[in-house]
């Protein structure tokens, strides 16, 4: 009976209809789907969660979503998964997440991306991060962005990062750093370097 309840409420997500408990973004409906049919929506059908329905979705679930379909995410959909949602989320899904996506992150959810997540994300996501995200941002997170996208970093980002932040760069993202990112250093920063 579980297994015909999960398979219905996939079939309803991808025919693009809804039902009354989905429309609410119940958690008993989207909870149910498991992580089998979840593999089976497409982009359209991942695309079409609300904020409320991605909330409700468990990390197995999140973890389930192909790559090539989590960027059909809606922003709204994105800030509205749990922070345990983001640590579930593959090397793979972080990689194709779009820069609005990115962009649209939660300060808890950018503090929960696991290090690898943070190693996956190209020069654009992380040029996407904004002047709080990047406050977020933990020591190991920071030591973990990758040398050539610690240029891609906005100004704003830069002036973002805390002193414990600036302390984590390794010698190679502190030598990458634009004039531009220097110089938008407040002076504490640079007394932590």
């Amino acid at each position: 009976m579980k297994k015909l309840v999960s398979l219905f409420l996939a079939l309803i997500l991808a025919l693009g209809l809804s039902i009354p408990a989905m429309a609410e973004g119940t958690t008993l409906s989207v909870a149910a789907i498991e992580t089998a049919d979840i593999v089976a929506l497409g982009s359209a059908q991942v695309g079409a969660l609300s904020s409320a329905q991605a909330a409700a979705l468990t990390t197995a679930q999140v973890a389930a979503i192909e790559s090539a379909d989590i960027k059909a995410l809606s922003t709204a959909a994105i800030r509205g998964l749990s922070t345990e949602a983001i640590v579930a989320l593959t090397t793979e899904q972080a990689a194709a997440l779009g820069t609005a996506q990115v962009a649209a992150l939660s300060t808890a959810q950018v503090a929960a991306i696991e290090t690898a997540d943070i190693v996956a994300l190209g020069s654009a996501q992380v040029g996407a991060l904004s002047s709080s995200q990047a406050a977020a941002l933990t020591t190991a997170q920071v030591a973990a962005i990758e040398t050539v996208d610690i240029k891609a970093l906005s100004t704003a980002a830069v002036r973002g990062l805390g002193t414990d932040a600036i302390v984590a760069l390794t010698t190679d993202q502190a030598a990458a750093l634009s004039t531009a990112q220097v110089a938008a250093l407040s002076t504490a920063q640079v007394a932590a370097i």
